[in-house]
């Protein structure tokens, strides 16, 4: 028998609408207390401990504890890529106010997708990288050219770092709401982290979206010819 009965019970797992909404929040890559989980899930906090639980135990969340506290996130990028596939098959949310249109809008313009930036913003990165040469598209990742080296040299990114992560350096990853593929993997995460270090993006609490800065605006401009109005 080829067939592994398995796959069923991660499938359990995200088919409860309470559950897919926890691991949709923890795409943002940072781990959360369950009380502040339960509010974003819309769910009371037991209900959430209660499917936190059953996530751990199928190896889909981690948990890190700090004294009496406990902080959930999602254990690792592979799981975040299937979640965010998954967000690209599924219908769109009906918008019902202004406040959810302007977080719908924030967040399909610039998101982290678990460690690495998503959006149009990623979209927009990725391909401002293959027009300057500096990766090359391959069918499942991106190959970072010898000019590329020297571009991420020049950004202060340290490569051989990136490289020496235990996980994939450069995957695509679908991305839902722009249906291309962006930069992922180590390589996808070090771009991320030296755009918040240089100020040119910021994290927003409680969502997933990125806000860019003033000086986000000119060096992304200046740097990857990206134009944010």
């Amino acid at each position: 028998m080829n067939a592994n009965p398995n796959v069923a019970k991660i499938a359990t797992l995200v088919s409860e609408s309470s559950r897919a909404a926890i691991l949709t929040v923890l795409l943002d890559g940072r781990f959360h207390p369950v009380n502040e989980l339960a509010y974003m899930a819309g769910i009371k906090p037991q209900t959430a401990s209660f499917h936190l639980t059953k996530m751990m135990d199928a190896n889909v969340v981690a948990v890190e504890k700090q004294g009496r506290h406990r902080y959930y996130g999602i254990l690792n990028e592979e799981v975040a890529q299937v979640m965010e596939f998954l967000l690209s098959l599924a219908p769109p949310v009906e918008v019902k106010s202004l406040k959810q249109a302007t977080e719908d809008k924030q967040i399909r313009f610039a998101r982290t997708c678990y460690d690495h930036l998503a959006g149009s913003l990623g979209i927009q990165l990725k391909d401002s990288l293959i027009e300057k040469g500096c990766v090359s598209e391959e069918q499942n990742e991106f190959l970072v050219t010898e000019e590329g080296y020297e571009f991420f040299k020049k950004l202060q990114i340290d490569m051989e770092k990136a490289r020496k992560k235990r996980r994939s350096f450069s995957p695509k990853c679908l991305d839902w709401s722009e249906r291309q593929h962006h930069l992922a993997g180590s390589l996808g995460n070090v771009i991320l982290e030296r755009l918040l270090e240089l100020n040119w993006i910021q994290r927003l609490p409680n969502t997933r979206a990125i806000k860019i800065t003033s000086e986000g605006r000119r060096g992304l401009k200046e740097t990857f010819s990206i134009d944010v109005r």
